[in-house]
């Protein structure tokens, strides 16, 4: 049997290694990509640090990667509409029996030099977009423009603050100001992160300790708070700054991921107010990834400046630490089998 490198991870101890493993073979409806850029994901690091715990992968082993693009190279039984050579870019999940399973979380992904995908959960890259930029929009890109447009339903000249400008964060800024939100308000402890959210459209940056930040999102605002608040963290502290500073019938949108327990410190200020908590996970793949690489290939986005670092496959430790730790103060690594 060919044999093919994956960085896979034994989630009992949560220990990643590069390993020699079987190349796979595309079964009835399936295709097999020979994988030409991955996406290192925090939601990556925080299955190796245990944070997170896959809830439906069968046995104790997987390979990671939920962003990914390439090349098909073969294709299963009864496939018609994928021809080997085809540009595509992966799902994030695929949908079995009424049930949604995460790439890389509930089985193998595309920390791989070949990857398995259904038929029906990949979509064409077009030639003009790149690899790179192409593998980080199933979820950099596509969770924010799911929570914002669906989940949060933003509308143009609505104030949005946007706690943590990191991976998806910062993309969130760049879709706000392509949907026509205003004033758009980041709020980050890191200085640079602000700074990089200034430079992706955001109208004001804000420092999270900053005492005078209700003030000055009042101002930002006539006065009125903010419609929309999306918490990209995942930490309690920013949930609760957040909703001190929404407006009446606001929503808070929980895109950042957490196992702490979600409090609301006035039920009273909150009913009165009729404001709104909204969970969000992913996005619908189908609809947003065509969108998202419509407005790329049509210039009205470009993600070239996401890509914060290419390393190979074998690397791959390497690149979570780099992530973790934020060295370089990264927005998305690329892996390359």
């Amino acid at each position: 049997m060919e044999q093919m490198l994956a960085a896979r991870l034994h989630v009992p101890s949560r220990t990643l290694r590069i390993e020699e493993v079987e190349k796979p073979a595309p079964g009835p409806g399936q295709v097999l990509v020979k994988v030409e850029a991955a996406g290192v994901c925090l939601s990556d690091v925080h299955l190796i640090d245990g944070t997170l715990t896959p809830l439906l992968l069968a046995g104790d082993t997987v390979t990671l990667g939920h962003e990914v693009s390439g090349t098909i190279a073969e294709t299963g039984p009864g496939v018609t509409r994928w021809t080997p050579g085809r540009r595509v870019v992966l799902y994030a999940g695929e949908v079995r029996d009424g049930v949604t399973y995460t790439r890389g979380v509930d089985y193998d992904g595309g920390w791989a030099e070949y990857a398995l995908s259904a038929e029906d959960a990949l979509t064409e890259l077009p030639d003009a977009i790149p690899f790179d930029q192409g593998a980080i929009i199933p979820d950099a890109v596509s969770t924010p423009w799911g929570a914002l447009t669906v989940t949060g339903a933003v509308q143009p000249a609505e104030a949005v603050g946007v706690w943590g400008a990191g991976g998806l964060g910062v993309h969130a800024v760049q879709l706000l100001r392509a949907v026509g939100a205003c004033p758009i308000v980041a709020v980050d402890p890191h200085p640079a992160a602000r700074e990089r959210a200034l430079a992706r459209g955001a109208d004001l940056a804000l420092d999270p300790a900053d005492p005078r930040l209700r003030e000055r999102i009042g101002a930002a605002t006539g006065g009125a708070g903010l419609a929309a608040a999306f918490d990209f963290a995942g930490v309690p502290a920013v949930r609760a700054q957040a909703l001190s500073v929404l407006a009446p019938k606001g929503r808070l949108v929980l895109v950042g991921l957490t196992d702490q327990p979600l409090t609301v410190s006035d039920g009273t200020r909150f009913s009165y107010l009729q404001q709104r908590i909204l969970g969000h996970y992913g996005s619908d793949m189908p609809v947003a990834l065509p969108q998202l690489l419509s407005l790329v290939q049509g210039g009205r986005l470009d993600f070239s400046g996401s890509i914060s670092g290419e390393l190979p496959l074998a690397r791959a430790a390497e690149a979570v630490e780099r992530l973790e730790k934020k060295t370089g103060d990264p927005i998305r690594l690329i892996l390359r089998p």
